[in-house]
Formats: C-alpha cells, sequence, structure tokens
C-alpha cells in the first residue's frame, strides 16, 4: 500500500473511532443490491459505524442484525400526523416497526421524525413535530427501548432565518418560538441531539468559492465580524450558525450532529463544483475534520458525528443531474470514488 494511501486509511478509522461516521442509504433507484449484502459490506468492508434508513424498511432492518452498525429509522412525512395525534399509534409503529428489530439484534439508535419537517411550507405537518417525538418518545418508554435509542429529527439549513455571519444565525421567525425552542427543550430533556443536513455544495455561486467549501489548505479565510473569528472552510460555518441559532434561543448545549453531508459526483453543467475530484476532496476531508478533535471555531476541541449523502446513486430522484449522484458506490459495491472508508483490502485494489 503506498504511503499515503495508509495514512489516508488510517485518519479515517481514527476518525470513525472518535466520532461515528455514518451513510444515508437511500433507495429510490433501480438494480440495487439487496440489503442484506449492503450490510455485509458496510460491516466487513468499510470503517462506517452507523447508517441512516430513510424509512423503517424491515427488509433493511432484518439485514443489519447482528453486524454492529448502529441504525436511525425515519417516520415518513406521511405518517408524521397520525404519530402527533395518537400515542397509541405511536406505540403500535413502535411494536410493529422497531421493538422486533431491536429485539432480532439490530442496534436501532434514534428514531427520526419525518425529513426536513421544519423547512416545508407545510403548517399542519410543521405543528406535528414535537408532539410526534413526544408519543414516539412516550412509546419507548413503555417498551423499556428508551435508554438505548433516541428520538430527533433532521433539518436542512432552510431552518435558518439568516445563517451569515455564524454569529447572527437565528430560526426562521414564527418558527422559533412555536417549534424549534420546543423541539429543543425535548432534545434537552431527552439527550438526543439536534441533527442538520449541512451542504456546502448547494451554498456555491462560483468557483472562487470551491477552496473553502472543499476545505483546502490555503483558501482564503472568511472572518466573522460579530466575533472575530475566522472560518477556513464551510462546513464549520454552517455548522456554528447552528450552533448560534440554538444558543440565542437558549439551548447551546444541545449536541449538535452532522445527519447528513455529502458532494456530488457529476451534474449539470451550470451546476458549479460537480464532479467526481471534488467529491472525493470534499468527503474525505469533511470526514476528517469532523473526527479530529479540532472541532469549529465556535465549538472548539470536539469531534462530531457525521453521515455521508449517500451509499448508492439514486436515479429515481426528481431535479437535476446532482440529486442523482451523491452515490459513494455503484450498485455492484466498487467505488464510484476513493472516499477514505474502505478498509483492506478494497483499499489496496481500488
Amino acid at each position: 500500500m503506498h504511503a499515503p494511501m495508509l495514512i489516508l486509511l488510517l485518519s479515517s478509522i481514527a476518525a470513525a473511532d472518535a466520532a461515528g461516521i455514518g451513510v444515508t442509504y437511500g433507495r429510490r433507484a433501480t438494480s440495487l443490491p439487496p440489503p442484506a449484502d449492503v450490510a455485509r459490506f458496510l460491516a466487513r468492508g468499510t470503517v462506517l459505524d452507523r447508517v441512516r434508513l430513510l424509512n423503517a424498511d424491515p427488509l433493511a432492518l432484518r439485514a443489519f442484525a447482528g453486524m454492529g452498525l448502529a441504525v436511525d429509522v425515519t417516520v415518513p412525512n406521511a405518517l408524521v400526523p397520525r404519530v402527533a395525534d395518537s400515542v397509541a399509534f405511536a406505540r403500535q409503529w413502535v411494536r410493529d416497526s422497531v421493538a422486533p428489530h431491536a429485539a432480532a439484534g439490530t442496534n436501532v439508535s434514534r428514531i427520526l421524525v419525518g425529513r426536513d419537517v421544519i423547512s416545508q411550507a407545510n403548517r399542519t405537518l410543521l405543528l406535528c413535530l414535537v408532539p410526534a417525538m413526544q408519543n414516539l418518545h412516550a412509546a419507548l418508554l413503555a417498551t423499556s427501548l428508551h435508554r438505548r435509542i433516541k428520538v430527533s429529527a433532521a433539518h436542512s439549513l432552510g431552518v435558518l432565518a439568516v445563517s451569515t455571519p455564524p454569529s447572527a444565525a437565528r430560526f426562521r421567525e414564527g418558527y422559533d418560538a412555536a417549534v424549534v425552542k420546543p423541539l429543543l427543550g425535548f432534545l434537552r430533556a431527552t439527550g438526543a441531539p439536534f441533527m442538520v443536513n449541512a451542504y456546502p455544495f448547494y451554498g456555491l455561486t462560483s468557483d472562487a468559492e470551491l477552496d473553502f467549501a472543499l476545505f483546502r489548505v490555503g483558501a482564503e479565510g472568511v472572518t466573522d465580524a460579530g466575533t472575530g473569528l475566522v472560518y477556513t472552510n464551510a462546513l464549520d460555518a454552517q455548522l456554528d450558525a447552528v450552533h448560534s441559532a440554538m444558543k440565542r434561543l437558549g439551548f447551546g448545549d444541545v449536541d449538535v450532529v452532522v445527519a447528513e453531508t455529502g458532494w456530488p459526483w457529476a451534474g449539470e453543467d451550470w451546476e458549479i463544483g460537480a464532479g467526481v475530484d471534488h467529491a472525493g476532496d470534499y468527503n474525505r476531508n469533511a470526514i476528517r475534520h469532523l473526527g479530529s478533535g479540532v472541532g469549529t471555531p465556535l465549538m472548539p476541541n470536539r469531534t462530531f458525528e457525521v453521515s455521508i449523502f449517500s451509499l448508492f446513486d439514486e436515479n429515481l430522484k426528481p431535479g437535476p443531474m446532482s440529486e442523482h449522484h451523491f452515490g459513494l458506490f455503484h450498485a455492484d459495491m466498487t467505488p464510484i470514488y476513493d472516499a477514505g472508508i474502505l478498509t483492506a483490502p478494497e483499499v489496496i485494489h481500488s
């Protein structure tokens, strides 16, 4: 093995041990491998230690039994109102969708309620978020699973009304008091993290910003005039914006987890930065940085749990070409590019 490749592998493993590296396992695609094959590959061929499911598919949950990886499951947006309206329905959902798999050896670690609920223009769904989380927690208490399974939700940066500079960040007006503050109170009370989908790729407006987005050495730093702190990469700025908004509401002590981040390896001609080299650079550098213990300017000397989006390309998703090409692996589970997460011998032969 070449020395640089060995160093990359070892640094990735160190990051996995320190913070936890996961992957989002979406399945909106044709010709994907069976979940059982995927689970074996992730457990034996990568340094990943967790996986996020965008549903609670029993086939996938059974596949991860005994594999050791922590598994986050998701309540689909369509079910959130029913879970919020009825603790009995929440208990039934936990009994049917979670408890049997936990008993059979699947390491279910979180239930995530909906996807980007706060960012959607659906007031009914929005107001159901916290009650649904409370009912699911009550259901876990009833089945004695509350100590091993936490309830949270993943949010896009669309929850913020202002995100730059990070010190000025705040949640969207009207949502902050009605939804976000009760949500953060629930997370604090139950010991669950605030989970954010952070994508520097979507913030690009010109090629000149690529070095800052990709953690490149020599990237021109950006100074936050409110704190005097200098940011050398875009992801730190995004995470600190979330932290600042939480602190503004009195919840700066709630942990922050990167529920999703990633970079497309292909895209439309007009999509700035989409490309295989940039995808490799971003994901390797993000994993290394978040697991390094350096932290961010406002959250120094800590590691961050992170899940990369996504395991496979998803050709059935709507949107521009980039939406189809966030995958780390082809359907035969060979890497599209080196993201620094494979263990030998796959790394040696990549």
